[in-house]
């Protein structure tokens, strides 16, 4: 892994577990079955959705990534102002808990994603996400950097929606990473506005906080894992805040951006007094391997 690459000081064993009630096995294998099923049915519809317009496909996108999480068992709670058709470019950059915020972000604000380049080739998932319009970029080479803003830039001067982790990496919700500058230097070039999105989860014991428990996607965390906490977690709700856009007005350089875009989301200090910086040759801080850039 390059040295350069963010990486966050979560791990599955001090941060993934279940905070709460869990549900019983059949129960949870049930919900995994609808799930997976669920995702599998977008996966083979994806080819016809492309075949409709930009507002049907944007609904169908909207009702299918809305119902990922309701059907892996997880409650979707969302505030802010109704999704509106893009008209300009649009930079949508989040927090980054779990595999989970990809669907979410989806059902509100549908857009093309940024991901890491390794997923464009896996077997059936990778074609289908270049076909859905995928922006791939490789993480491990700094000097692919300049080549994937200009991509970027050039997504959203055709109006299209952009959505963007920038924290690099999967985050436990109790600490929260620096927001990488690069991807608001796309912003800039293409004069785009950027919406932050903050996404927080609970159990039905807790309120809506730092602590992510069982969606926590962290570290070394396998995918299968994952998936099986999250169905075994009972009363389990995800909230999406959709927060007001921060025009680009030329008055920012990037840092300055991603600073104002990072205490939208997570405020100035995140969550909470960031814990010890972790070591970059640390396996155990290595980002999660997962469909996120």
């Amino acid at each position: 892994m390059s040295v350069w690459l963010p990486v966050a000081p979560c791990t599955p064993d001090g941060c993934a577990r279940h905070t709460g009630a869990v549900r019983a096995p059949l129960p949870a294998a049930l919900l995994l079955l609808a799930g997976c099923a669920l995702v599998l049915l977008g996966v083979a519809c994806l080819p016809s959705a492309l075949l409709l317009g930009p507002v049907p496909r944007g609904r169908l996108t909207r009702w299918w990534a809305r119902a990922v999480p309701r059907a892996f068992g997880v409650r979707v709670s969302v505030r802010g102002p109704a999704p509106e058709a893009v008209t300009g470019g649009e930079l949508v950059v989040a927090n980054h808990i779990s595999w989970l915020d990809i669907p979410l972000i989806a059902s509100v604000l549908p857009g093309r994603t940024v991901a890491k380049s390794e997923i464009r080739h896996w077997p059936l998932l990778g074609p289908l996400a270049a076909l859905g319009g995928t922006l791939f970029i490789e993480r491990d080479r700094l000097r692919a950097l300049p080549a994937a803003v200009r991509e970027v830039a050039a997504a959203l001067r055709s109006g299209s929606r952009v959505v963007a982790f920038p924290e690099g990496s999967t985050w436990c919700g109790r600490d929260g990473g620096a927001f990488r500058p690069a991807v608001f230097q796309a912003a800039i070039d293409a004069g785009a506005t950027v919406r932050p999105v903050r996404i927080a989860y609970r159990t039905a014991e807790h309120r809506f906080g730092p602590a992510s428990g069982a969606v926590a996607f962290v570290g070394s965390d396998p995918l299968a894992a994952s998936l099986w906490r999250v169905v075994r977690a009972g009363g389990l709700t995800a909230r999406v805040d959709v927060l007001a856009p921060i025009p680009v007005d030329g008055g920012d350089d990037r840092r300055a951006l991603a600073r104002r875009a990072r205490a939208a989301v997570l405020g100035p200090q995140g969550p909470l007094r960031p814990r010890q910086t972790a070591v970059a040759s640390d396996r155990a801080n290595r980002p999660a391997e997962s469909v996120h850039h």
